[in-house]
């Protein structure tokens, strides 16, 4: 085992689970994507501690493939309202499957990884998050779920 194969089981990485895209109007981006390329919307929310209202679309027929997260901001002071002003609408994060975000993040931490919260927190229905600063992951907001979509 070469140690890319030996630091993918360390840290329980399972599969690519989302992209999260930044929307100004929710709604709209669901009709857009739902009318457009025939996805269909899983779970909307509301995540007061992230500053976002949220909705999970499935990618092709089985979730499992992968979805595309939608994120509109609840207020003018959010991160993603901070992302919009910035960037403008577009892809915001991309997230890792992991079995275990705890040990995932101890492992990172280890290796000299900054993550965004000291501990893990409420993810989309149900999941546990945590993000590696785009720093230390080429750029890119990397977020690690575990749990249920």
């Amino acid at each position: 085992m070469d140690n890319t194969e030996a630091a993918t089981q360390v840290l329980g990485l399972i599969r690519l689970d989302h992209v999260g895209l930044a929307v100004a109007d929710l709604e709209a981006a669901i009709a857009h994507y739902e009318q457009l390329f025939g996805m269909r919307c899983l779970h909307v929310e509301d995540n007061p501690a992230q500053g976002v209202r949220e909705a999970m679309l499935s990618i092709g027929p089985d979730p499992a493939g992968g979805c595309l997260q939608l994120l509109a901001p609840t207020g003018p002071d959010s991160p993603i309202a901070r992302f919009l002003d910035k960037s403008g609408p577009g892809v915001q994060q991309i997230a890792c499957a992991v079995e275990d975000v705890d040990a995932a993040c101890e492992q990172l931490r280890a290796r000299g990884a900054r993550l965004l919260y000291q501990r893990a927190q409420a993810g989309t229905a149900g999941s546990r998050i945590n993000f590696v600063h785009p720093r230390d992951a080429g750029g890119v907001l990397l977020e690690l779920v575990e749990g249920p979509r």
